[in-house]
């Protein structure tokens, strides 16, 4: 990393929480690698809108948001990508030159790993209503998944399968394993509760391809027990490079190599690529 200097340009993520995020690790090695002098930082703030108003005062140039903030950000921008807007969340800001853009790089990041073991026609579940959970719909519907929401909440979970005219189903409901993927979009599972199942086992069966958006633990409840069962698995870490590299060539048009991302953050927690 360079040095720090009044010159260097300042990213950061918003969220909470946020210690868990290693946002910093991969964006941090991307402007390295790439020699450009900015420093990406990690926020928790409890305010969303005095969070924007320090965009604004501080000059950051651009901004990750995560759980809880991608949709009341929307609120706070200047503009927002006709994607981001129909997907109803953000995940990325752009300064430019004072104006705040709004984009959304979670839907086709999620889609990326999916795409190839086939979505058209297939019975896809998507556990959540929150952004995260959004971005996805958005695209498994592209697609022409067949999509069915599951959520705690069920006013959330209801409205969001309004948006798409498919079935809600309560999360405690869950029990047969009709779907042939599933995802999860919620923040369970994650540090410090990974003790918590996102998906009844009973849902999972060798047939089922799971993904989870978690990637802190890599290894969730959900991705431990749908490897024991034979499904194909698909870990946080594959949403998480991809939306992040889509950033990243927002904020500086340069396409960060994805493998070298992924392995940083696999050289962070010590673990082996599956």
């Amino acid at each position: 990393m360079q040095a720090i200097t009044a010159d260097t340009q300042l990213f950061c993520v918003l969220g909470n929480p946020v210690t868990h995020s290693k946002s910093p690790l991969i964006h941090n090695r991307a402007f390295a690698d790439n020699c450009i002098n900015a420093v990406y930082l990690a926020f928790a703030p409890g305010n969303i809108g005095q969070a924007v108003a320090a965009i604004r005062q501080l000059h950051i140039q651009g901004a990750s948001i995560t759980i809880p903030f991608k949709q009341t950000i929307m609120d706070h921008l200047d503009w927002i990508d006709d994607q981001a807007r129909t997907i109803g969340a953000v995940n990325t800001i752009v300064n430019q030159e004072g104006r705040l853009l709004g984009y959304n790089t979670d839907s086709q990041a999620a889609i990326q790993p999916l795409a190839p073991l086939g979505i058209a026609g297939k019975q896809v579940l998507v556990i959540g209503a929150g952004g995260a959970a959004r971005s996805v719909a958005f695209g498994i519907h592209r697609h022409k998944g067949r999509l069915t929401i599951a959520n705690r909440a069920e006013d959330r979970g209801r409205a969001l399968a309004t948006t798409y005219g498919v079935r809600f189903v309560p999360l405690e409901a869950l029990t047969n394993p009709e779907f042939d993927i599933i995802i999860n979009t919620t923040a369970m599972g994650m540090d410090p509760d990974t003790d918590v199942l996102s998906c009844p086992g009973e849902c999972l069966t060798p047939d089922t391809v799971v993904m989870d958006v978690v990637y802190s633990p890599l290894e969730t409840r959900l991705i431990s027990l749908a490897r024991k069962k034979g499904c194909t698995a698909i870990d946080g870490l594959a949403m998480f490079v991809a939306q992040a590299a889509a950033q990243f060539a927002l904020w500086t048009g340069i396409e960060p190599d994805m493998e070298k991302m992924r392995q940083s953050v696999l050289d962070h927690l010590n673990v082996q690529s599956f």
